[in-house]
């Protein structure tokens, strides 16, 4: 069972109004100004095991207040669901966390601790609240509506290779381990954006996703993708290049819909539109390119 599957079939279970149909990255709480999320990191999956425990606490915490950025919520707290090991650590663990908290403007309101058995791999869980704002769908692209990101695409995944001992700039690195959630962009976009959410599995994939949660097609022309000069310089410019940062994933950059004539006030890059129809169509200036075998990553 995949995690389109899985998510299929809970689906079928009695759903909360709030959960839009577990189409969307954060639940909107009806009765109570709160958006809220969760997402669980695990070592060897999402993380590796020679990343330090300061980036890995940034990491957690990053990655869900960027499903709070894509609702442009503020945030609130957080909850912490956390696996002791040795000491040496959990003590740098807290120092990242800390560093992270601070940075983000947020706190820790409670969690839990566990011990797993010797040798397992550490699962570190955390759910983050943020305060309400008109927390755009993921599903509420319209036909004609431009799709627009901001930042750069592809730079956590060349750092991932860097990380795992390719030859590349730490920047990269940097943006692997220590992402930032674009809070204050969300706070903007959220007022005007029709649909929104970060990127986190992909751009293609989560393009993808936006599109069908809005029962559209979406055409994104690849020629437009944003790559940073640290990326090129590792990976190239050419159409595989854009590719691979397109479908790399760790990005948490913001993808958004809003009508073809207008402009973010935000720094952000238009990469395509809304059409009626279905599925993902990739095109590269003029060229109608095949999509790959893979779009981005799925459990």
């Amino acid at each position: 069972m995949t995690e389109a599957d899985f998510l299929a079939a809970l689906r079928t279970l009695p759903l909360h109004p709030s959960a839009r149909g577990l189409r969307d990255d954060a639940a909107r709480l009806v009765h109570a100004p709160l958006v809220v999320t969760t997402d669980t990191l695990v070592e060897g999956v999402h993380f590796l095991s020679t990343d330090t425990p300061a980036d890995v606490a940034w990491k957690v915490v990053a990655t869900n207040l960027s499903d709070i950025a894509g609702k442009g919520a503020k945030p609130d707290g957080i909850l912490l669901n956390y696996p002791l090991s040795d000491d040496a650590w959990d003590r740098a663990f807290l120092v990242g966390l800390g560093d992270v908290l601070t940075a983000c403007g947020t706190a820790l309101l409670g969690g839990d601790t566990i011990r797993l058995p010797a040798g397992a791999p550490r699962v570190i869980t955390v759910t983050a609240f943020g305060c309400d704002t008109p927390a755009p769908p993921r599903g509420g692209a319209g036909e004609n509506d431009a799709l627009w990101v901001t930042g750069t695409i592809g730079d956590a995944g060349a750092g991932l290779a860097i990380a795992r001992g390719a030859d590349g700039p730490v920047a990269l690195v940097d943006r692997y381990r220590r992402p930032t959630p674009r809070l204050a962009e969300g706070r903007v976009l959220s007022r005007i954006a029709h649909a929104m959410m970060d990127v986190s599995d992909g751009l293609l994939i989560d393009a993808a996703r936006m599109a069908d949660a809005s029962g559209l097609a979406v055409i994104l022309d690849l020629a437009t993708v944003p790559l940073s000069a640290d990326y090129r310089a590792f990976a190239g410019d050419d159409r595989d290049a854009r590719l691979r940062a397109a479908t790399a994933g760790d990005d948490y950059e913001l993808l958004f819909a809003m009508p073809a004539n207008t402009v973010p006030p935000v720094p952000a890059t238009r990469l395509g539109r809304f059409a009626r129809g279905e599925g993902l169509k990739l095109q590269d200036g003029s060229e109608a390119v095949p999509l790959p075998d893979r779009i981005g990553f799925q459990h």
